[in-house]
């Protein structure tokens, strides 16, 4: 279940930009360690079905970092 906002973001405007944009940069991190996972995995010889799921993967962390870069594009606008 999706927990609602915290008080820790509701504090201050400003506190809450400067910890959704840490947030923002850490999944950035993660989001990078996938797309280079998939990368590397692509080398490799898969048979079809396993390059199904590759694609799965690679098309949905492309989506994140996008998502990402729209939150971080949002939040660059607030400060």
């Amino acid at each position: 279940m999706v927990q609602p906002v915290t008080d820790e973001v509701k504090k201050e405007p400003n506190d809450s930009v400067a910890k959704l944009r840490t947030l923002s940069h850490d999944l950035s991190n993660y989001i990078e360690t996938i797309m280079q996972a998939s990368y590397l995995l692509a080398q490799a010889k898969l048979d079809d079905n396993n390059k199904k799921w590759l694609d799965l993967i690679d098309k949905a962390s492309q989506d994140a970092a996008r998502i990402n870069r729209e939150i971080r594009d949002i939040l660059r606008a607030q400060s």
